[in-house]
C-alpha cells in the first residue's frame, strides 16, 4: 500500500513538471511584447530625428518610439518633471536647469549641430549687433542657447547687453512679429527663421554656425529611472536617433516630406531649411563632448541661468551611443 502511494505521488509530480515544461515552451513561442516609449519634441528642425525615428520604428516588433509633439519648451518641461515623459529634446541650458532643479535626467545625445539663425527685416539698415541697440530683439527664452550665443557675440563686438531690449516670444510668433515691426530682429531655431526669408519679409543677419562653429542648441535627455530600469530601450532610442540623423543627412528632401505631417507645417518650408544651404543644419557629430557641454554650462552660470555648478558626470551619459552609425535600414533608400 505504501509503495502504491509513493508510485502515485511520483506520477503526480511528473505531471506537474511536464506541465511546467509545456508552459515554458508556450511562453518561449509567444512574441515579445513591443516596448513603446513616447519622446517629447517641438516641430523644429533641431528635433527632426525624433519624428524620423517614429516613422522608422512604426513597424518594429520590439521597440516603438512615438514622437510626442509640444508647442513650447516650458509645457514639455512640466510634463518631464511630472514623469509623463521619460525622454525628450530640450535646449541645452534648460536641460541643465531641469537637472539643477532636482530632476534626475542625463544628456544621452545631441539633437543637431547649427540650425539657428538671426533674422532682421529685409528693408532694415541693421547689419550688425551694434545696429540693434535700443531695438526689440526676440529670443525663445533666456534659458536658450540662442541667448547665450548672442551674449557671446555682444562680448566679441563690445556691445552692452543692457542696450538691447530682449523680448521672449514663442518661436511660431516671431515671423509675424517681425513682419508687423513689433520686433526688429529675432534669433531662433529653424524653420521659424527661414519662414521670414521665404515670405520675403526677412533676411539673414547671422547663422549660428558663423558665430559659434558646430553650434549646439538641443540635446536628448532621458530620465535616470529609465536608464536604470530599461537600459535596452535607451540604447535602442539613441541608436534610432543616430541612424535617423545619418539618413537625413543624405535624404534631405525625403526627410522634409516625412516630417511635414508630424510638424503640421509646409513641406516646402522644411525642404528650404534642409537644402538652402545644405549645411544650414547638420545631423552628424552628435556625441555630447565634455568641452561642448562644459562651455554651455559655464556660459549658463555666467548668464544667471544656473545657480551653481553641476558635475559633468551628472549631466552626460555617453554609454548608449553606438560605435558605428549607419543609415537606418527601416527608412527609404
Amino acid at each position: 500500500m505504501k509503495q502504491t502511494k509513493i508510485f502515485v505521488l511520483v506520477i503526480l509530480l511528473a505531471g506537474v513538471f511536464i506541465g511546467v515544461g509545456i508552459l515554458r515552451s508556450k511562453k518561449s513561442d509567444t512574441p515579445i511584447k513591443q516596448q513603446v516609449l513616447a519622446v517629447g519634441y517641438l516641430p523644429v528642425t533641431c528635433h527632426l530625428t525624433c519624428p524620423v525615428t517614429d516613422f522608422a520604428t512604426s513597424h518594429n516588433k520590439n521597440y516603438r518610439f512615438t514622437s510626442s509633439r509640444f508647442t513650447d519648451f516650458p509645457t514639455m518641461a512640466e510634463a518631464f518633471k511630472a514623469g509623463k515623459l521619460q525622454a525628450a529634446f530640450f535646449i541645452a541650458p534648460m536641460a541643465m536647469k531641469i537637472r539643477e532643479q532636482g530632476v534626475k535626467a542625463k544628456i544621452v545625445y545631441l539633437g543637431h549641430r547649427d540650425g539657428s539663425t538671426v533674422m532682421v527685416r529685409k528693408d532694415s539698415k541693421i547689419h550688425n549687433l551694434k545696429d540693434l541697440e535700443n531695438k526689440n530683439f526676440a529670443i525663445p527664452s533666456r534659458y536658450s542657447n540662442q541667448y547665450l550665443v548672442i551674449r557671446k557675440l555682444m562680448k566679441d563686438q563690445g556691445v552692452n547687453p543692457e542696450k538691447i531690449q530682449f523680448v521672449e516670444l514663442p518661436p511660431p510668433e516671431m515671423p509675424s512679429a517681425l513682419a508687423g515691426n513689433s520686433i526688429q530682429a529675432y534669433f531662433v531655431g529653424e524653420p521659424h527663421a527661414a519662414k521670414s526669408e521665404v515670405n520675403g519679409v526677412g533676411r539673414v543677419l547671422y547663422h549660428a554656425k558663423d558665430i559659434w562653429p558646430k553650434f549646439i542648441s538641443c540635446v536628448l535627455i532621458v530620465s535616470e529611472e529609465l536608464i536604470n530600469t530599461h537600459p535596452d530601450i535607451v540604447r535602442e532610442l539613441v541608436r534610432g536617433i543616430a541612424e535617423s540623423g545619418e539618413w537625413a543627412e543624405t535624404h534631405r528632401e525625403e526627410a522634409a516630406a516625412m516630417v511635414a505631417p508630424f510638424y503640421r507645417q509646409d513641406e516646402k518650408l522644411i525642404r528650404y531649411v534642409l537644402t538652402t544651404p545644405k549645411n544650414r543644419v547638420s545631423y552628424r557629430l552628435l556625441t555630447p563632448e565634455d568641452d561642448d557641454i562644459k562651455m554651455i554650462h559655464d556660459m549658463a552660470i555666467e548668464a544667471g541661468i544656473l545657480n551653481h555648478a553641476i558635475e559633468l558626470k551628472d549631466l552626460i551619459d555617453r554609454s548608449f551611443i553606438p560605435k558605428v552609425i549607419e543609415k537606418s535600414a527601416s527608412l527609404p533608400n
